[in-house]
């Protein structure tokens, strides 16, 4: 089956052609800058730029809100289509653009079958105790407030490239970033919570924050929802931080140059990792394999030394040449024998959105039963 997979961010539109029985990536792009001058004005115009569109058996679209009732990948029809809708508000950089992808996909592509692949997914069998907050039952049950947990595609797909190995700390580490403690190949914990703004500190969002701050803001500032909303999604982290910029990359070099808020945004970013990686450790008591992946965590091997400094009473030490020597590619970065493996993998959500939508739109023409996509591995191992 042909598949085009489609990954949708605020202001860009990535997309590959797969041929799910051999995995053969058949074209790969990525429009950028949606919105800005010169660019298409939106999502249904960059969806239009896509070529090759008559050479496609079903689209998979990644949509990181699924709240509690997608346990699973799912067939797109009008009800789905509105319930993500209604989930907005769980994640309002996100559930917007992936929703703007699927409307223009249905249109342009009115005879294939559109499969949903949730980010919340993988994390729906995680047990009540990792889930619940501490909030009044009744309140927190109403409104459906609990831990969801995102980026399962990416947690899924690195799970899925270390078959046999039973305990894993996967990190994620982009503009958005998170930890996941993997055990058997099911998310048993994470980092991310109701909405992508708990945990790690990110590009632009601040992670784990003292509720109490947000009262006294609306106390001292006067600031209402919408305007916590903006600094809490848009101008925290990273970027708000360093005063410069979200990009890493910028960050670095700024640092080295002796930028002081731009060390500071590198340390804080790099602590809350390691304080991470030693709770997980705790969920899963112990960890056989540490997995970096996502843009940073792929690239940048001075995070990756940073976060692993003097983390070998977990198990967990690097081979500094090795480290040193990977940018985007597979590689074992632990020296022969350590506790722990230390590896850097390259996620690839696109393949794992496309092989649930052809599993998905198999199971539609043919009347099979869905199963699990959470309970298979679909990228085999290394």
């Amino acid at each position: 089956m042909i598949v085009l997979s489609l990954n949708a961010g605020s202001s860009s539109l990535k997309y590959k052609r797969i041929d799910t029985r051999d995995h053969t990536v058949l074209d790969v792009g990525a429009i950028e800058r949606i919105g800005a001058p010169g660019a298409p004005a939106t999502h249904d115009e960059a969806f239009a730029l896509i070529p090759e569109l008559d050479h496609v058996d079903a689209a998979g679209h990644r949509v990181v809100h699924g709240g509690s009732e997608f346990s699973a990948s799912v067939l797109i029809d009008d009800a789905v289509e509105a319930r993500i809708e209604a989930l907005i508000p769980l994640a309002p950089l996100h559930n917007p653009v992936n929703l703007a992808v699927i409307r223009a996909g249905r249109r342009r592509l009115p005879h294939v079958p559109h499969v949903a692949v949730f980010d919340t997914a993988f994390h729906t069998g995680v047990s009540a105790a990792a889930y619940t907050y501490g909030l009044p039952f009744e309140l927190a049950d109403r409104w459906k407030i609990r831990r969801y947990g995102f980026h399962g595609t990416s947690h899924r797909y690195v799970a899925s490239r270390f078959p046999g190995r039973r305990k894993l700390i996967t990190l994620h580490l982009g503009n958005g970033c998170s930890a996941a403690a993997i055990l058997d190949g099911h998310s048993v914990d994470t980092t991310m919570g109701m909405t992508p703004l708990e945990g790690l500190m990110m590009g632009t969002r601040p992670g784990d924050l003292d509720p109490g701050v947000l009262l006294r803001l609306m106390d001292w500032e006067g600031f209402d929802t919408a305007a916590l909303d903006r600094i809490l999604n848009r101008e925290s982290g990273l970027l708000g931080l360093s005063g410069l910029s979200n990009d890493m990359r910028e960050l670095e070099a700024q640092a080295a140059a002796g930028h002081p808020r731009a060390e500071l945004a590198i340390s804080v970013f790099c602590h809350r990792i390691r304080r991470a990686i030693g709770s997980l450790y705790a969920v899963l008591n112990g960890a056989d394999v540490l997995a970096f992946t996502g843009g940073i965590g792929e690239n940048s091997p001075e995070i990756r030394s940073r976060v692993c400094l003097e983390m070998d009473a977990l198990g967990i030490v690097l081979d500094a040449d090795a480290n040193a020597g990977v940018r985007g590619r597979e590689a074992r970065i632990s020296p022969p024998g350590a506790p722990t493996e230390v590896w850097v993998m390259p996620t690839n959500e696109e393949l794992l959105v496309a092989l649930d939508a052809a599993r998905v739109a198999h199971h539609k023409v043919s009347g099979q039963v869905r199963d699990n996509p959470s309970e298979r591995s679909p990228a085999g191992g290394r």
